[in-house]
């Protein structure tokens, strides 16, 4: 897998201050989409231990008190991506049991695969559906278009 950002303090993508990992790879292809060089499976840095350590660390640092991890891109559930976000989303339930995890998704819960499923059923906060250009709206909370759906599973 490969991420092409990840910024270990944010307060925009989710609730409270968070770690946010952005991955590479995303089939949808959006017309009008914010984070286009995310595309490619390949773009940017390749996922790597030393980073999931970072990210367990980031998350349990008392010294700034971090609600959970956002996980973004990209598509978080694009097939390359699944093994390794399932991987790391298991490793922070284990590891960081007080945090919170949100995903955002272009696949409709509804479409998902079994693994994409295992996926989700780990996971706080789902905000599923490809973003329509048409339907944007800029006051819209946690999504960019009206058609998403922010799925709250706890």
């Amino acid at each position: 897998m490969h991420y092409s950002a990840y910024h270990s303090v944010d307060v925009i993508n989710g609730e409270g201050t968070r770690c946010t990992l952005f991955v590479s790879g995303c089939e949808h292809a959006c017309k009008g989409c914010y984070n286009q060089s995310t595309w490619r499976p390949d773009a940017g840095h390749l996922y790597i231990q030393a980073l999931e350590d970072q990210i367990i660390a980031d998350l349990n640092d008392d010294r700034i008190k971090r609600r959970g991890l956002t996980l973004s891109g990209g598509d978080p559930l694009h097939p390359v991506n699944v093994e390794t976000i399932l991987h790391l989303v298991k490793r922070v339930r284990r590891e960081c049991p007080d945090k919170d995890i949100w995903l955002w998704s272009g696949y409709q819960l509804a479409e998902l695969s079994e693994a994409q499923q295992a996926v989700i059923a780990l996971i706080d906060v789902l905000i599923d559906g490809k973003f329509e250009q048409d339907k944007a709206d800029p006051a819209l909370l946690w999504r960019g278009s009206s058609n998403q759906i922010v799925h709250r599973f706890t």
